[in-house]
């Protein structure tokens, strides 16, 4: 059924195989939604040349988790600014510490990397909390909420000065380990970093580095560079790290809000309107 398709909804078993099978064969299939936001990785995986998917269409649920992975990001910027870790640990030992002055989000700059539908949720929570934010994006963008915006080549700049770095990217190879030891060392001592994006986006030996030597203070992690993240990762022990497996995105309006972009789309393919949330070919195949 799926190689006599006009139109697919999901990536076949979550199979990059499969699915390069199915598109390949199937000539009249026009249309792939896919269920994830960051599907691209996904759809590249199957190895495509420009010409294997030139009859097709690949869509992703772009902008349906933006509002609850946006919560998490403001979550974990808070928690970081709170001290979290030393509030917990003060509880367990049940110690009444002398009084510690907690960071206020109004008095710190944020960078927001990735200005997508979900860094340009977060930059509007976080801006409602008085924070200054900064974005970095791979192309141009106006963000309501947004400081300044710089380019992915400069990230080392646009962290300078920043208490708090918010990874809200997608995977690619383009971006992999793009925020590496020096943007790290850009940031404020202490500062907090937070990523809802990819886990591959974060040099991660480095952030364990980081968040080891004080250079940064709290870690908040929805995803990491290989999942499940595995036993003898060192963030599993450490302190100062709250991690997530990635489940952040979830709610219970998850599934609605995927049909009716879902329905929303084929609308559109049969009425010959473009697609929302449309993979550009480039990001999806080797040539």
């Amino acid at each position: 059924m799926l190689k006599s398709a006009d139109a697919i909804y999901g990536i076949p078993d979550l199979s990059t195989e499969f699915l390069g099978e199915v598109v390949r064969e199937n000539r009249r299939l026009r249309w792939v939604q896919a269920m994830a936001a960051g599907a691209a990785a996904q759809v590249r995986g199957a190895g495509f040349e420009a010409p294997d998917v030139a009859h097709v269409a690949f869509t992703t649920s772009a902008g349906v988790h933006a509002k609850p992975l946006a919560e998490f990001a403001a979550f974990g910027v808070l928690a970081g600014a709170k001290q979290l870790p030393t509030l917990l640990a003060n509880q367990r030992e049940r110690s009444w510490s002398p009084r510690r002055i907690l960071g206020q989000l109004a008095e710190q700059r944020v960078l927001v990397v990735g200005l997508g539908s979900i860094g340009a949720e977060t930059a509007r929570i976080l801006t409602a909390f008085g924070m200054t934010v900064v974005g970095a994006n791979r192309t141009e963008r106006e963000v309501p909420g947004i400081d300044r915006t710089f380019g992915l080549d400069d990230l080392v700049r646009a962290a300078d000065g920043c208490s708090a770095l918010v990874v809200a990217l997608p995977g690619h190879p383009s971006t992999d380990r793009l925020v590496d030891r020096q943007v790290l060392d850009a940031l404020n001592p202490s500062a907090t970093v937070v990523n809802v994006g990819r886990g591959t986006v974060i040099d991660e030996p480095a952030l364990v580095d980081a968040a080891k030597s004080g250079q940064v203070g709290f870690v908040t992690l929805d995803v990491t560079a290989v999942e499940p993240l595995p036993p003898e990762s060192p963030l599993w022990d450490m302190p100062n790290v709250l991690l997530s497996p990635h489940t952040a995105a979830l709610s219970t309006l998850e599934d609605e809000r995927i049909a009716r972009l879902v329905a929303d789309n084929a609308g559109r393919l049969l009425d010959g309107k473009p697609l929302r949330n449309l993979i550009p070919l480039d990001q999806i195949t080797n040539a």
